[in-house]
């Protein structure tokens, strides 16, 4: 059964969702980190072999220009212009036989690499 992504945060159409199988990792390397204070930070920049990629880290701090998105206490934050590229994808975390990995549906992407990690919009 798929993950329900549920957001709590949004503006019209620009809604980040965060599945609860993302929720549920995101809360176990917050605890591994010992600082229940991070936030995943999910961030758009140009680059990657496709012309945008994604990026993952994790951040304490709520810029003025930040969005903050909410699953189960675990905050997703992302700025301003990387929700521009953002708005309506779901943030899920999957394992299968091949691995474990952050996977980011987009609707926005009009191509993707192999990988998941760049897309073109």
């Amino acid at each position: 059964m798929p993950d329900t992504a549920l957001p709590v945060a949004q503006e019209g159409t620009r809604v980040l969702h965060v599945s609860d199988s993302a929720a549920k990792r995101v809360a176990f390397l917050i605890e591994h980190e010992g600082n229940p204070a991070l936030m995943l930070r999910l961030t758009v920049s140009g680059g990657g072999c496709s012309g945008f990629q994604y990026g993952f880290g994790f951040d304490d701090t709520v810029n003025e220009d930040d969005h903050v998105f909410e699953n189960g206490g675990v905050k997703v934050v992302t700025d301003d212009c990387s929700l521009d590229l953002l708005a309506g994808a779901t943030l899920d975390y999957v394992e299968d036989l091949m691995g474990a990995a952050f996977q980011i549906k987009n609707p926005n992407a009009t191509a993707s690499c192999g990988c998941g990690n760049s897309f073109a919009a």
